[in-house]
This record gives C-alpha cells, structure tokens and sequence, in this order.
C-alpha cells in the first residue's frame, strides 16, 4: 500500500519505520521541508517528500502532527484525495501541557470531529491512545497473550476494516471503538487512554468512560506528572493513567 505520514515525530515515525517493515510504500514529510525530512526517510528506507507529495496518490494518509497544525494545513491539501481513502488522525488534545486553545473542543465538540470539518473529509481515530514508547517497544506477534490494543474508531466501515488491519500489521489488537461521534471514548484520560490495555480489557474500557468527565481528568495532569518526578518510566506513566483514568 502506499501510504503517506506527516508528521515524523515519536507516533508518525515509529509508524512509518512499522509500516516499511510490513512491506508498504512509505512517503514521510514533517513541517522542516523537503531537505529537513529527507536524513529520517533515508534512515527508514522511505521516500522524502512535502506534504503534498505526501497526499498525493496514498491509498492512506496518516496525520500525525499536533492539532494546531492540523488547523494550518492548506485547506486545498486533500482537494484530491478520493473519499476512499482513509485519512488516519493520530492527534490528541492537550491544553494543560501546551497546546492552542480550541474554543470548539473547550466546548465539548469531540476531537476527530473537529479535524474532521478542519480537513473537510471524514477521518478515522486511530494510535492515539497508545503511548510512544508502547507503539515503538511493545508490539507482539499476532495471538501473543501480552498483546496490546489499540483502538480504531470512524464512520466508514471499509477505511476502519483497513486500518484495523495495519494496527495488526503493526503489532498490536485492533478494537472497534464505534463510529467518530464515539470516539471521545479514546481520548486522553479515559479509561481506555494509555494504559497499556489488552484486548479484552480495552474493549471494556471503551464503554467505561463517562462523557465529560475526562476535561477534569485531564487537568490533573500537569500536577500528577509532577509527582513522578524529573525522569518517569514507562511503567510509571503507565500505572498513572491508570489510577486516574479507571480508578478501582
């Protein structure tokens, strides 16, 4: 499949690296250029390009960049791109640790929705509630018992059917989380948000989570961090979210 990743930070990148390891066509381009991408496609063995050439052709794109810069992207970038091809949005929103307020999701607006209308095609939600170094670190062969999940959520039954297969492709169980409407469900601090979940339990923590809860969650964050102190381990992030985002 040819596929093309914007954004080569610690998500887009391990998922390109994956993604060329199973075989596909990986096109890579990043917000420093052509040239400024060019060291990282040459390392993975994928082809440098801007983030048209990006587009341009995929059979899927994957948008792996914050959601600020999802907002600045030419509004005329996917003017071209087939309502078949699904564009994979990786992105979640974290004002407590930096990011550009968004008066719409302040309001409620779910996050994918608002990309979504940014892009003005559907998108589906998918590797974003997986920490990086689980994406990188943890990945199993298929039917392995410490398998991790990761969710997959959108309102086209074909896109989702596809990246769910790359998810798997990837290493790693993919679980329906419903349609884009549901996928709040997956969103930081819910319970199924960054916990290192199998299967079994991701398909449980979906349905756990409390609509509008999670803002006040989330806004413990920075605090909660703190106590971990200067350099945390994984397992102790990990063990974080889930004391905070499905507390017994």
């Amino acid at each position: 499949m040819k596929i093309g990743v914007i954004g080569t930070g610690n998500i887009g990148g391990t998922l390109a690296r994956k993604l060329i390891a199973a075989g596909h066509q990986v096109r890579v381009a990043n917000s420093r250029g052509l040239e400024g991408v060019r060291p990282f496609a040459d390392e993975i063995g994928a082809e440098a390009v801007d983030i048209r050439g990006a587009v341009d052709g995929a059979e899927l794109i994957i948008l792996a960049i914050p959601l600020a810069a999802i907002a600045r992207l030419p509004k005329s970038l996917f003017e071209s791109t087939p309502g078949t091809v699904p564009i994979v949005s990786t992105s979640n929103y974290y004002p407590e640790l930096g990011d550009p307020r968004i008066p719409e999701i302040d309001a409620g607006q779910v996050e994918s929705i608002w990309v979504s209308q940014q892009l003005g095609l559907p998108v589906i939600k998918a590797f974003n509630n997986i920490l990086a170094y689980s994406l990188a670190e943890l990945s199993r062969p298929q039917g392995a018992e410490d398998r991790l999940a990761v969710a997959v959520a959108g309102e086209d039954v074909e896109q989702k059917r596809i990246v769910m297969g790359l998810v798997n492709e990837t290493g790693f169980d993919p679980v329906d989380g419903g349609s884009l409407d549901d996928s709040w469900r997956q969103q930081p601090s819910t319970p199924a948000y960054c916990c290192d979940w199998g299967a079994e339990t991701m398909r449980r923590a979906l349905p756990a989570a409390v609509e509008n809860e999670a803002p006040r969650k989330r806004a413990q964050l920075p605090e909660q961090f703190g106590t971990l102190g200067e350099n945390p381990t994984h397992s102790d992030i990990v063990a974080l979210n889930r004391s905070l985002n499905w507390p017994d």
